[in-house]
C-alpha cells in the first residue's frame, strides 16, 4: 500500500459530492466568463447554438476548445485543429498519472467517467483534498461532486455565451477571465519549495516558448514538473 492510500484505521470518511461541489464553487466564478467566451466564439465561427453545445459536450476541454475554434475560424485544416488540441491537452496525461493512485480502487466505468470529467479545476481541488487521506469512497464522491459541478457550470456558460454573446459590449474584458481562472488553481497548490520552483519555471518557460503556439503549454508543464521533481529529490537527499 502506498503513502497515498490510507488504511482503514486512519482514513477520513463521510466526505460527499456536496463537499466537492462546495470546494470548487469559488473557482467557478472565473470559469463562467471562460465558458461564455467559448459559446460566443463557437457562434461567431459558424457552429450555431446546437453546434456550440455539441462541440462543448463532446470535447469539453476549455483551452483546447478555444484554440480549435480560433483555428476553425481562420480556415485551418482539420489535422491542424486536431493536432493543436491534442498538444494543448497533453497536460491531462500528467493529471491522470497524479490522480491514478487515488482512484485506482474504483471500477473501470467510474474511472472512464473520471477521465471525461477531468479538468484543471477538478484536478486542483481534488489533489488538495486527497492529501487529507480520504477513504476510497469519499475520494470518489468528492471528485465526482467537483467534476459534475464544473461540467454543469461550463455547459450552461457555453449556452449563455452562444445565446447572448452579441449583447456584451466590446469594452467588457471577458478574455481576462481566462488567466484569472488558472491563477485561482495555482495559488492553493504552491505550498513548498518544489511547487514554487515548478510554478516559477513553468511560468518563465511559457513566456519564452510563446512563439511555439500550441506547444508552449506542454513544454512549460514538463519543464515545471522536472524542476519541482529535481528540487524535491535534492531536498530529500540533503
Amino acid at each position: 500500500m502506498t503513502a497515498d492510500q490510507p488504511t482503514n484505521g486512519d482514513a477520513v470518511t463521510g466526505v460527499g459530492m456536496r463537499d466537492g461541489a462546495k470546494t470548487v464553487l469559488p473557482i467557478l466564478v472565473g470559469v463562467i466568463p471562460f465558458g461564455f467566451i467559448i459559446g460566443l466564439t463557437a457562434v461567431q465561427t459558424g457552429l450555431g447554438l446546437a453546434g456550440a453545445v455539441i462541440f462543448s459536450v463532446v470535447i469539453y476541454a476549455g483551452a483546447a476548445q478555444l484554440a480549435a475554434l480560433n483555428l476553425l475560424g481562420v480556415g485551418a485544416s482539420l489535422p491542424v485543429v486536431v493536432g493543436t488540441a491534442l498538444v494543448i491537452n497533453v497536460r491531462f496525461l500528467l493529471y491522470s498519472a497524479s490522480l491514478a493512485p487515488h482512484l485506482a480502487e474504483q471500477s473501470r466505468r467510474r474511472r472512464l467517467l473520471a477521465a471525461y470529467l477531468l479538468t484543471d479545476q477538478a484536478y486542483a481541488v481534488s489533489l488538495v483534498r486527497f492529501r487529507e487521506r480520504l477513504d476510497p469512497r469519499s475520494r470518489w464522491r468528492f471528485y465526482l461532486g467537483a467534476g459534475v459541478a464544473m461540467w454543469v457550470t461550463w455547459q450552461l456558460s457555453t449556452v449563455a455565451g452562444a445565446l447572448g454573446g452579441g449583447t456584451v459590449p466590446a469594452s467588457v474584458p471577458l478574455g481576462f477571465a481566462v488567466p484569472l481562472a488558472f491563477l485561482a488553481l495555482l495559488v492553493p497548490n504552491v505550498t513548498d519549495r518544489p511547487t514554487v520552483a515548478a510554478a516559477v519555471v513553468s511560468g518563465v518557460v511559457a513566456v519564452v516558448a510563446a512563439p511555439l503556439s500550441g506547444a508552449a503549454l506542454p513544454v512549460a508543464a514538463v519543464s515545471g514538473v522536472a524542476a519541482g521533481a529535481a528540487l524535491a529529490l535534492s531536498s530529500g537527499r540533503s
